[in-house]
């Protein structure tokens, strides 16, 4: 794990969110339909990116070569942001789950559907989706691309980019402002926590505002 995705995973979107407002890049949220199918959990990674779309004269055989070939080409260690352009099946399930886990993916985000959603939880494999169904991509989806461009509701995300997903949803850094923006959402972070206790103690909030600068 990078030093730099070590940090984000210590941070949580909605502080990074106001950081990249902050910084003049407010359109950094993906939509909130796609959410963490297991909320405790929190992942964050530099981005690889996964398109593809539905493709119904696939024979059995090509389109699960063509998905295997996915997971051998990702490469390692990333988190996968996946725009399928469908919503007519799963985009990610148990197998596949394992497949990345054994090359250090640190999660998974598919603009669509996911399968398998029991067992994606045992394993502790963070992954977020809209919604779940059976239906699988065999003889119905291939990939047109790996590590070009996607767009996720009003979001480009290029590879290279870092995510971050928790209970409140998914942001994206771009990734020539990761560095700064981990480092001003750390900073915020500290000023909460000092600002949290001082409310606790019992401070006016316009008081607590005042002194802070933040709410």
């Amino acid at each position: 794990m990078s030093d730099l995705t070590e940090r984000l995973s210590k941070c949580y979107a909605s502080a990074v969110h106001d950081v990249l407002r902050e910084m003049g890049h407010g359109n950094c949220v993906l939509p909130p339909t796609l959410r963490l199918i297991d909320p405790t959990k929190r992942v964050a990674g530099e981005i690889y990116t996964i398109s593809g779309h539905i493709d119904q004269t696939l024979g059995r055989h090509d389109s699960l070569l063509l998905w295997s070939r996915v997971l051998s080409r990702v490469p390692e260690g990333k988190f996968l942001f996946c725009q399928p352009n469908t919503r007519m099946v799963a985009l990610m399930g148990e197998l596949s789950a394992h497949a990345l886990m054994a090359k250090g993916t640190v999660g998974y985000v598919a603009d669509g559907h996911a399968r398998d959603v029991e067992q994606l939880m045992d394993m502790g494999f963070p992954t977020v989706a809209d919604l779940a169904t059976p239906a699988d991509i065999v003889e119905r989806w291939k990939y047109d691309s790996l590590g070009e461009p996607i767009n996720i509701g009003t979001v480009t995300i290029c590879s290279g980019d870092y995510g971050i997903a928790d209970m409140d949803g998914v942001v994206v850094i771009p990734k020539d402002m990761a560095e700064e923006a981990v480092t001003r959402t750390e900073a915020v972070m500290a000023t909460e926590s000092d600002m949290r206790k001082a409310i606790i103690a019992g401070m006016d909030p316009e008081e607590a505002y005042l002194k802070y600068g933040k709410f």
